[in-house]
């Protein structure tokens, strides 16, 4: 019986550690990050841009926003955030019969 009011609270205290860190915020970026851990994070990740060494991914964010990450060598060295033109969201894409 000691044992088990040992041991409950332990592992209450453990549990209650556990989910607070399965409940961390928005993935940080930072200058230098890996490219195959930005892709862990984004698997839905395409490829926007290739020039010599550095490759552009695009990440739809929501209806709004999108991330373009350059890296160079297999580091991320610029990430920007733009939000997306009126035509690339499907609610407020123009008809077909309404295009001219």
């Amino acid at each position: 019986m000691k044992k088990l009011l040992f041991v409950l609270p332990v592992l209450l205290i453990a549990l209650f550690v556990g989910s607070c860190s399965s409940m961390k915020g928005t993935s940080n970026y930072k200058v230098g990050m890996e490219e195959s851990d930005f892709l862990k994070i984004h698997p839905e990740a395409v490829i926007s841009n290739l020039e010599g060494t550095q490759k552009t991914y695009r990440v739809v964010r929501d209806e709004r926003f999108y991330l373009l990450a350059t890296f160079e060598d297999e580091r991320l060295i610029k990430l920007e955030e733009k939000e997306l033109p009126p035509y690339w969201n499907k609610k407020t894409a123009p008809k077909e019969d309404q295009e001219q």
